[in-house]
């Protein structure tokens, strides 16, 4: 009988027979439907910048004081005007009426040395056509009368009050003396022999104080001027008046 064969187990290195297979995919990664790994990353964060507002700007102390004062002015333009409003439909002024009713020449006349003499009585009237409101007539006024921008005499108003509704008829004498007047009078003779007029200006500027009830205000000045066209500038003759226009202002 033949002998058995004995099998004799033979110890290999199983490891270095066959040694490990390296993964062909990476840890933490799965595999795509091609075969192909799909790596796993961290998702894609998108970085918004962040904006800072700018501080608001302190305004400066000029800003603010301007802005206060102009405020404060338009405040007291709007209580002006309501005030003046106010008044106006109380009281509801209206503006004084002058006239020039007569001329009357008392001296017109040429000396030796080239200087003319005049002296007018000036009657003029004043209408007060307010039923509330009165007027002062202050001191200070003055009245003239002129020819071509020569001043033939001048003179003043007298002081008085005028009350309601009130008519006063004024006399004012005027005086006055032109220097080298020779070719003054040879002009007012031309003017007279061709249109048969001699054309004046009376100027008058008279300062008032007007009374609202019994509130006296503050003064102003009324200015008046007069255009007159008269017949001659004879001395004591009858003076006419053939046309008279007057013009009111007044003025703080």
């Amino acid at each position: 009988m033949a002998d058995q064969q004995k099998i004799h187990p033979v110890t290999q290195d199983v490891e270095a027979a066959h040694p490990p297979t390296v993964p062909l995919m990476p840890r933490n990664s799965s595999k795509s439907d091609n075969g192909d790994p799909v790596e796993h990353f961290p998702p894609l964060r998108r970085t918004i910048p962040v904006m800072h507002s700018k501080p608001p700007k302190r305004r400066s102390c000029c800003c603010r004081c301007l802005c206060w004062t102009l405020s404060i002015v338009l405040l007291l333009i709007v209580i002006i005007g309501v005030v003046a409003g106010i008044l106006y439909l109380v009281f509801r002024p209206k503006l004084p009426d002058y006239s020039v009713d007569r001329l009357r020449i008392t001296q017109f006349n040429l000396s030796s040395d080239s200087s003319l003499s005049a002296a007018f009585d000036v009657t003029i009237t004043a209408k007060n056509p307010n039923k509330k409101i009165g007027i002062y007539y202050e001191g200070g006024s003055h009245i003239s009368v002129w020819y071509t921008g020569t001043k033939l005499c001048e003179g003043s108003l007298p002081k008085f009050y005028q009350g309601h509704r009130n008519t006063t008829v004024l006399i004012v004498p005027l005086a006055g003396q032109t220097q080298d007047a020779n070719g003054l009078l040879t002009s007012l003779q031309q003017q007279q022999q061709e249109n048969g007029i001699v054309p004046l200006n009376l100027r008058v500027k008279q300062p008032v104080r007007i009374k609202l009830g019994k509130l006296k205000l503050m003064k102003v000045k009324f200015w008046v001027k007069c255009k007159l066209d008269v017949d001659s500038l004879s001395a004591n003759n009858a003076i006419s008046i053939r046309n008279s226009s007057c013009k009111f202002r007044f003025r703080l």
